[in-house]
């Protein structure tokens, strides 16, 4: 029976032999570079091999995190830098960015990739498409039911779900929250954790009410309690979660080996009586809350969508450190190292040189390497002939190598000598070869040179300007304005009871003024959720249905998970795809990737526009206004601050224009709007201010993107008004110096993120 893998974190070598000592089966870290945690203590190099090489001796496995997006100036030093792991024998990569994971799979042939939590990946269709590009296993987003992670385990590959530790609010890899408030990006490993830090929940119409405190809520709204599945680790089991993860690379050696220590303890009870009945000691939960865990414990969403107890009830610091058990695990598990358990047999005849024989066999007695040393020549004894016991004790003086002698025998000639000095020498070099030949199987050469990609060249085509909007208000506004050439349309809507007055609309903006579709024609995409999950099946069903008819007005799709993208491919789906920008592409060879999809992708919100020139944003979409999307939560504001509207016994707003915006005030009296999106239970958190990029107007047009887009998410129609009269001439005359009449700011153009 195959048994489930435990994955410990490490953010020192410390760390590290702590998780392997307390009984981790794989150990995941991170180097100087390329790692979603900066702030880590990190491995060198060198502690990077050496780790590998004392996981592959203790029969463990290491991976390494290369789960930070990749700007294309840093692109080129990658393979040089993963080479020296791939060869000592690393198990495995954990990949975010889609150009790394491209690059990987060219240059380091049989080397596993891991798809990070950070791809957001919420459904078989997603798992199925990251299978289908080479990854062997993925870790999921955090948010999923134990259902929804059994159906991703039937697609065939590996499953890794975390189990315990911290939890980001938003779905990971959806969180732009810390690099818009203060430069420093969670996708660049460098998150300041706002998400920690107190706010207020407002209803519509009190956000400018100076006096609107109401609703019972915690003061810190967007803080979780940390993980902690210990009680439910036969459900995880059942689901065929392949490997367990704790979280925690940030935190001490401690926490490490205590945390491993007791889901070892856990995992090898249940495996012993599978059918008995499971249960934790309340000792052993106690000894959890007080290693290190932000202000209380909760099972995470394993069994429920979201909820209020979920999140921490006071501001959130780190709970009183049971510093006994503490001492208990350094004693245990980070002073001492246990020794590898080898056989060895010694032959000592008259006459012949020494002969040493040793192996490492496995529990189940298998045999995994023997070697053979030979050594100086065995003399008659003239004084003190060698006896067993002296043999035997000098070949057990292992001393600070990984390894001491289980079973161990002598054969030895009767009036026979050897030196001492030949005996340590024997052993010594017999246990180096040892070592050598454990290793071996793991090594490899050094890999393949990574092709050139190419840049698209710059067509001198003229961009079109694209429009994207929430509702009806919003939708008519932009009708309205002959010079967007491109509308993206909420999918939501289309499900509205007056669909033939919209469809009616839709055609006549396609056919306004004489233009037909093609190339200098209007086109309409329909723009799917931010999140899918098993709970929108039904709402797939009905997308088929008017993206796949004949008489179908949509031109395209815009998406914005791998779920959505699952879902066109496995239709083949014909028109076209465009890549929102949470679909990262960071660098030229993701750019290559999606096109390889045939999708579009759309330039990243962090770069600066030196990064974007770097990279290439010909054939791509870039967003020139709009307010960015901080994160997409399951965990609701409206459940946490006041009550789910189907909690009060009200008719949950399903459609766009019924929705109301909630918003987020923090300590400086910034407001942040929020969007409860009822119909697939989940929020938008945006940015305070919209991105506005009409001062930069001739440096984006001169790098020939495929088009520029508006994106209005909470805007009404005289807002939306303003601003369209703003970019009227964006493209046509980009060099002119436009004035707004609306607040905005720069993102990251000017500056680009940490």
């Amino acid at each position: 029976m195959k048994k489930v893998e435990l994955l410990a974190p490490a953010g020192s070598f410390e760390g590290f032999r702590g998780a392997i000592h307390a009984g981790a089966d794989a150990v995941y870290i991170g180097g100087r570079k390329y790692g979603a945690r900066a702030y880590a203590g990190n491995f060198s190099k060198e502690e990077v091999c050496l780790a590998i090489r004392y996981a592959h001796l203790s029969g463990r496995k290491l991976y390494l995190t290369v789960n930070t997006l990749v700007k294309e100036s840093e692109m080129e030093e990658l393979p040089e830098y993963l080479r020296p792991f791939y060869e000592e024998g690393l198990d495995g990569v954990i990949v975010q960015d889609w150009g790394v994971f491209s690059l990987l799979r060219e240059c380091f042939p049989g080397l596993a990739l891991h798809g990070s939590t950070q791809m957001t990946v919420t459904g078989a269709r997603g798992a199925r498409f990251l299978l289908s590009q080479g990854a062997s296993r993925v870790v999921p987003a955090r948010e999923l039911s134990l259902e929804e992670l059994a159906r991703i385990r039937k697609v065939g590959i590996e499953v890794e779900a975390f189990v315990h530790g911290a939890m980001c609010y938003g779905y990971s890899g959806q969180c732009l929250f810390s690099s818009l408030l203060g430069g420093r990006s969670g996708n660049r490993g460098r998150c300041a954790q706002p998400c920690r830090l107190p706010y207020r929940i407002l209803e519509e119409g009190q956000a400018d009410d100076t006096r609107a405190e109401t609703g019972q809520y915690p003061p810190c709204p967007l803080s979780l309690k940390d993980l902690c599945a210990l009680q439910l680790l036969p459900k995880l089991l059942s689901a065929g979660i392949d490997s367990f993860k704790i979280e925690g690379r940030m935190k001490k050696p401690e926490y490490t080996a205590g945390v491993t220590a007791l889901y070892r303890k856990y995992i090898d009870q249940y495996y012993h009586a599978p059918s008995g009945s499971y249960r934790v000691e309340e000792a052993d939960m106690e000894r959890l809350r007080r290693l290190y865990i932000r202000s209380g414990i909760q099972e995470g969403y394993y069994r429920r969508h979201n909820g209020r107890e979920m999140i921490t009830p006071q501001n959130p610091g780190y709970e009183s450190v049971d510093e006994s058990f503490c001492g208990q695990i350094r004693e245990s598990y980070l002073e001492q190292a246990p020794k590898i358990l080898v056989s060895g047999k010694i032959i000592l005849q008259r006459e012949k040189p020494a002969l040493l024989e040793l192996w490492k066999q496995t529990g189940d007695g298998t045999e995994l390497c023997r070697i053979r040393q030979t050594g100086q020549m065995v003399e008659p004894a003239k004084k003190q002939p060698l006896t067993i016991e002296t043999v035997e004790k000098q070949m057990h003086k292992t001393g600070n190598t990984p390894f001491s002698f289980g079973e161990f025998s002598v054969c030895l000639d009767e009036d026979c000598f050897l030196p001492v000095k030949a005996m340590n020498n024997l052993r010594r070099e017999g246990l180096q070869g040892l070592e050598e030949a454990m290793q071996e199987p793991y090594r490899r050469d050094g890999g393949r040179a990574p092709r050139r990609s190419e840049r698209p060249k710059k067509d001198g085509a003229v961009p079109y300007l694209a429009v994207s909007v929430e509702n009806t208000e919003q939708l008519e506004a932009v009708c309205s304005v002959p010079f967007v050439r491109r509308l993206y349309l909420n999918g939501d809507v289309i499900l509205q009871g007056k669909k033939e007055e919209l469809y009616s609309e839709l055609k006549a903006w396609k056919t306004k003024d004489g233009y037909e579709n093609g190339d200098r024609g209007r086109s309409l995409f329909l723009a799917m959720p931010h999140v899918i999950r098993l709970r929108d099946e039904k709402y797939l069903s009905l997308l088929q249905k008017e993206l796949f008819c004949s008489e179908s007005l949509w031109d395209g799709v815009l998406i914005r998970n791998l779920e959505s993208l699952g879902f066109l491919q496995e239709n083949d789906y014909p028109g076209e795809i465009t890549a929102d920008a949470g679909l990262y592409a960071w660098n030229e060879r993701a750019r290559g990737f999606w096109e390889e999809q045939g999708v579009t992708a759309t330039a990243p919100l962090e770069c600066s526009k030196e990064e974007l020139h770097k990279m290439g944003i010909a054939g791509m979409e870039v967003i020139v206004y709009g307010r960015s999307l901080l994160m997409v939560s399951a965990n609701c504001l409206r459940k946490t601050g006041m009550a789910c509207p189907k909690q009060r016994g009200e008719k949950a707003p399903d459609l766009p224009d019924q929705e109301a915006v909630l918003w987020l005030r923090d300590r400086y009296r910034t407001l942040f709007p929020v969007r409860t999106i009822c119909m697939h239970c989940y929020n938008e958190i945006y940015n305070s201010l919209p991105l506005s990029l009409h001062e930069y107007g001739k440096s984006v047009i001169k790098e020939a993107p495929a088009g520029v887009r508006l994106c209005f998410t909470i805007e009404k129609a005289a807002e939306i008004r303003q601003v369209l009269t703003c970019f009227e001439e964006f493209i046509k005359a980009p060099e002119l110096l436009r004035q707004a009449d609306f607040s905005f700011t720069k993102g990251h153009y000017k500056r680009g993120a940490e």
